[in-house]
């Protein structure tokens, strides 16, 4: 794998490049043809392109070196050098497409899906422990000094520059904006935890072997077993852990079914896993 063969500054570096580009597109495609400013310093520079005809990538490569340095002082060396990419690849990618043919100017579909590849974007480049400057950093400090998720710090940070934009755009315009950092708040998450179709599965049982075998043999994964005692028969039972892809849960299930019909199980959606089989290789030694 090409992940397995480049060191981890390299692909962080890579995803804040990916990341800034989208969310540079982002703007170009559906923010600023819409009239969303939908928080952060591009929400600003859409006002200031509304008002004064100002050039959004220049207005925010100013706007950013302040903001910057306060990024430097509370965020540490090695965020701040990520987010100077960040800060200049952003207002970089937007001079280049300023002049892109293919714009929305409908204000719900620009909320809708300018939210999505913004959120997209942001949440790739927090992936790689950088920022894109702007109150992107402002939203990674109240991160760390409150503990709130990175979604939730945007969307704080987010709506005190949307609701000045009521201001210089008409009430639905600002409505279709809050929608928008509402979106890629949700994004920023969902991006951040890479929610994926990874199953936990629980079983409660008394016939821990044979669960176990039928387990390793159907679809060779682990397992963890913690003892437990049932609340209503106040009998010894063992509670099986474990961790699935989609298709391994539904073949799992169809295989509980047919062999131990009568056993309690519990499948719950995942966010993200970490660990062998996951994140790591599944097997010691093996290189995929």
């Amino acid at each position: 794998m090409i992940k397995n063969n480049l060191n981890k500054p390299t692909i962080e570096y890579l995803q804040i490049i990916f990341g800034a580009t989208l969310v540079a597109l982002s703007y170009n495609l559906f923010l600023l043809p819409s009239q969303l400013a939908a928080g952060g310093i591009s929400g600003i520079s859409t006002i200031l392109f509304e008002l004064y005809a100002l050039s959004p990538a220049y207005t925010q490569f100013l706007i950013n070196i302040p903001i910057f340095i306060l990024g430097w002082i509370a965020l540490g060396k090695e965020f701040s050098w990520k987010t100077l990419l960040g800060t200049f690849w952003v207002p970089f990618i937007i001079f280049l497409t300023a002049e892109i043919p293919y714009t929305v100017t409908n204000p719900l579909l620009g909320a809708i899906y300018g939210g999505i590849v913004l959120g997209t974007g942001l949440g790739i480049v927090y992936k790689g422990n950088g920022s894109t400057g702007g109150t992107a950093a402002i939203a990674q400090i109240v991160k760390r000094f409150t503990g709130l998720s990175s979604g939730y710090s945007q969307l704080i940070v987010d709506g005190f520059v949307v609701f000045s934009s009521i201001i210089v755009f008409n009430l639905e315009l600002t409505l279709f904006a809050l929608m928008c950092i509402y979106i890629t708040s949700k994004t920023i998450d969902i991006v951040q935890l890479r929610t994926s179709a990874s199953k936990l599965i629980l079983i409660i049982t008394e016939e821990e072997e044979k669960i176990q075998e039928l387990i390793r043999g159907g679809i060779d994964r682990g397992l963890t077993k913690v003892r437990s005692v049932g609340g209503y028969s106040n009998t010894d039972k063992t509670m099986i852990l474990c961790v699935t892809e989609q298709q391994e849960a539904v073949q799992l299930k169809r295989i509980l079914q047919r062999e131990v019909p009568t056993t309690f199980v519990i499948f719950i959606n995942t966010s993200e896993i970490l660990g062998r089989g996951f994140s790591l290789d599944k097997y010691y030694g093996q290189k995929l």
